[in-house]
């Protein structure tokens, strides 16, 4: 939503061979989408369908084709460059491959000394009531073979089949001002790589080093979105253990 000015990099750092491209656009008003299919004429551009960033992941998780989807912020703050390392961890027999700032060869440019607390409550409180052993859980680059997206239901998070299909729609001035419902916020990574967790699948992690934001300002609020994630923590504990799925190459 609204990175126009942030898009020139993030696509120039793109590497090659990558088969496909989907840019979610939240009602932009800066003319993020024109800007992006200026600079890449055969980018997939989709609109969400309900606000917040979970919705937004959900989007394009639905829009991709390919065997594999990785998913990173379009505010320079990842280097699309570390996407080869991902996808090479996938083939060597991971399931799911999240980037962390907190292993060796990783870090930040970015976090601040509460985020950082933060974040590292948050991991050892997933570690405990999931059984895992990540670096860290509030990061959102990650990468995953596409069939484990329906086994772990979240295509269904943002907007649950229950719901009006009118409902979660953008207006032409922006999303709609109410609450967002469960996973459509910032708590979407937990939430994903917790239930992988229940499913039993092999998430592997890789160092990432995460760049300031080049321009603009972060739509992350520390204190709410914290809340959100830990409040997914605890949620996805309670819920019965997913099934793990099918996986390509048969591992």
């Amino acid at each position: 939503m609204n990175e126009a000015k942030n898009l020139p990099w993030v696509l120039e750092r793109v590497p090659d061979g990558i088969a496909e491209v989907i840019l979610v656009d939240g009602s932009s008003s800066d003319g993020t989408a024109e800007v992006a299919l200026s600079l890449r004429s055969d980018i997939v551009v989709v609109s969400q369908f309900a606000p917040g960033k979970g919705a937004a992941l959900a989007a394009g998780l639905m829009a991709a084709s390919g065997d594999i989807v990785v998913m990173i912020d379009a505010d320079c703050s990842m280097d699309p460059q570390e996407i080869p390392l991902f996808v090479d961890a996938l083939v060597s027999g991971a399931d799911m491959v999240k980037g962390s700032r907190y292993v060796p060869g990783a870090g930040s440019e970015d976090l601040t000394r509460l985020r950082s607390l933060g974040n590292r409550c948050l991991s050892i409180a997933a570690n405990v009531l999931h059984g895992t052993r990540w670096s860290e859980l509030c990061y959102g680059f990650a990468a995953m073979w596409t069939d484990v997206l329906d086994p772990l239901d979240i295509l269904n998070v943002a907007v649950p089949p229950e719901a009006d299909a009118t409902d979660g729609e953008l207006s032409a001035g922006g999303p709609h001002k109410r609450p967002r419902r469960y996973g459509q916020g910032f708590e979407i990574e937990a939430l994903l790589f917790c239930r992988a967790a229940r499913a039993g699948l092999e998430v592997v992690e890789v160092p990432s080093w995460e760049r300031e934001r080049m321009h603009g300002a972060s739509k992350l609020l520390t204190f709410r979105d914290g809340l959100r994630v830990l409040g997914a923590v605890l949620k996805e504990r309670r819920l019965p253990a997913a099934s793990a799925p099918t996986l390509f190459g048969g591992y």
